[in-house]
């Protein structure tokens, strides 16, 4: 036998004892423990194939496609520019630190600047910043992203336009971020991808915030402002200094949002799910942190989730939010009288399109409720009429029965069944305006349409208190500018002459405290928006206008 030949056999019988041995001799190993790893591996085999937000990644780790940021770099500031919108993203958290609407302004003197809508001076807190329940992905928060773009500003042309952010932590876990911006709308997109190239799922929920500074909301008196959700299809406002006994809603959750008396910001999930909504506010800097909670699934090992929403910051117009879908309109509610309210919006706007002018439209919009009311009102005027005739004999059986009450008012009841009147007749067609009197309260207090519009003469703000000169020196009971309210002066004076057509009511008593209700109205109505005042001024003209045609025809 040659040499390689014995050195082929020896090397076959040296394989062959060794495996023989090992059959024979050497125990099995228990079965191994299931730990992380394991579990992250069997999870990996049970990715769902079905699930169009998960997309899986090859088997070799994934490479970072962004660098870990240095912790010294304080990141660039990006400005994206539309027709509607200036909004500043910064590389601090991928996020949004300031947006400004082009067609608002913060007030109405010359020069003042763009209406802010969001502002966060914090360069570690901005809104829409991206985080994790549990922070299971290490240095997320606080975290420099790098811009998709070189350039500092983004022109949104008719085209659209896009601006990324990317972000890899130290163990290797990518963030993408990336807005998409139309030039006609108040709506962003947002897209989150999340990269997990280790054997580790990340099973905690993905959170995404709205940061808003309170700037005094839980003082409004007359509007809510503060944090707001639909969940299971109803409209969830919840009051500032309820947030610490109420931090976390859940149920089918269309959208959180931020709203104060003219804007809203808001997050909207591509599809609605039972998800939750969490509260908090951090005491040193007054911010509201508004945040909703993913009810995705895990991010298994080595897949990609996307998350999709859209994101609306801009004013709460029904026409604006209708666009949007997905409900948001519903962030706009007068109330208990909403249904009557929201149809009063529609009729101004409509008013509006034809006669620019919402002071005008206001008063064609007064006339037509008082059209659709002359039915009840001619009603009411006709028993004031027969009433006042029955004066003098009224004022006869009270003196005779001065020292009789009972009998006094039996004899009064009496008179009004001889003459066949009513006593309550002027009182019930009334009572029944109050809930439009009270609809269109609700409405011009808080439609963006009067926001700074003008009427005419010294009204240039419909939705702020009339004020003829600016004083500088305080005056009871007026909140500031200081000044003279003529239309409220006026509208207080119609009320005088109204009173004054109208019988005096038989109770002497009665009768003086009617006396001061003119002056009462006027210094309520003293801080209402103009445009409210206008109203109930219209409003009176026409009743006293149709008080004496009825009283003149009926004497």
């Amino acid at each position: 036998m040659s040499t390689e030949l014995r050195m082929l056999a020896a090397i076959v019988l040296s394989f062959l004892i060794f495996f023989l041995y090992q059959v024979l001799f050497v125990k099995s190993p228990p079965p191994e423990k299931k730990g992380p790893a394991r579990k992250a591996e069997v999870a990996e085999r049970q990715v769902p194939a079905a699930d169009k937000d998960v997309r899986v990644l090859d088997e070799k780790p994934l490479e970072v496609q962004a660098g870990v940021s240095e912790p010294e770099r304080k990141g660039r500031t990006i400005t994206v520019s539309t027709p509607l919108y200036l909004a500043e993203f910064t590389e601090k958290n991928g996020a949004l630190k300031s947006f400004k609407l082009r067609n608002y302004n913060e007030s109405l003197e010359p020069g003042s600047p763009m209406k802010e809508l969001i502002r966060q001076p914090d360069e570690g807190e901005q809104t829409l910043m991206v985080s994790f329940l549990g922070e299971s992905v290490r240095g997320l928060r606080g975290a420099v992203f790098d811009a998709s773009t070189e350039a500092d500003f983004v022109g949104v042309t008719e085209n659209g336009g896009r601006l990324g952010f990317a972000w890899s932590s130290p163990g290797g876990v990518t963030i993408l971020k990336a807005y998409t911006f139309l030039p006609d709308t108040y709506e962003m997109g947002l897209e989150i991808k999340v990269r997990n190239p280790s054997p580790w799922a990340i099973d905690e929920n993905l959170t995404v915030s709205l940061r808003n500074s309170l700037n005094g909301a839980e003082n409004s008196r007359y509007v809510f402002s503060g944090p707001a959700a639909l969940i299971n299809g109803e409209l969830n406002e919840i009051k500032i200094k309820k947030i610490s006994n109420q931090d976390k809603l859940t149920g089918h959750i269309r959208w959180v949002a931020y709203e104060d008396q003219y804007f809203v910001s808001a997050i909207i999930p591509q599809e609605a799910a039972e998800a939750s909504m969490g509260l908090g506010i951090t005491p040193a800097t007054g911010v509201l942190e508004t945040t909703y909670i993913d009810p995705s699934g895990p991010v298994l090992p080595r897949t990609e989730r996307a998350y999709r929403y859209t994101v609306y910051f801009g004013p709460k117009s029904l026409e604006t939010l209708g666009s949007v879908g997905a409900d948001l309109a519903k962030v706009v509610d007068f109330g208990f009288f909403d249904i009557i309210a929201k149809p009063l919006l529609h009729v101004m706007n409509f008013m509006y399109q034809h006669l620019p002018n919402y002071g005008v439209a206001i008063i064609i919009v007064t006339i037509i409720v008082k059209i659709l009311f002359w039915p009840l009102s001619n009603k009411s005027y006709k028993s004031m009429s027969q009433m006042k005739k029955l004066q003098p004999k009224m004022a006869e059986l009270r003196a005779k029965h001065k020292n009789d009450k009972k009998k006094m008012n039996q004899e009064i009841m009496g008179l009004y069944k001889l003459y066949k009147i009513n006593p309550l007749g002027g009182c019930l067609p009334m009572i029944l305006q109050i809930p439009v009197f009270f609809a269109f309260y609700k409405m011009l207090y808080q439609a963006i349409e009067l926001r700074h519009a003008p009427f005419l003469l010294w009204i240039n703000d419909l939705s702020a208190p009339d004020r003829l000169f600016h004083f500088s020196f305080k005056i009871p009971m007026m909140t500031p500018p200081y000044g003279i309210p003529v239309l409220t002066i006026i509208m207080g004076a119609s009320m005088f002459l109204q009173q004054k057509m109208s019988p005096p009511p038989g109770d002497p008593t009665q009768a003086k405290m009617m006396m001061f209700m003119p002056i009462f109205f006027t210094f309520i109505f003293i801080n209402f928006p103009s445009g409210l005042v206008l109203y109930w001024l219209v409003n009176n003209l026409l009743s006293m206008a149709q008080q004496h045609y009825i009283t003149k025809k009926t004497s």
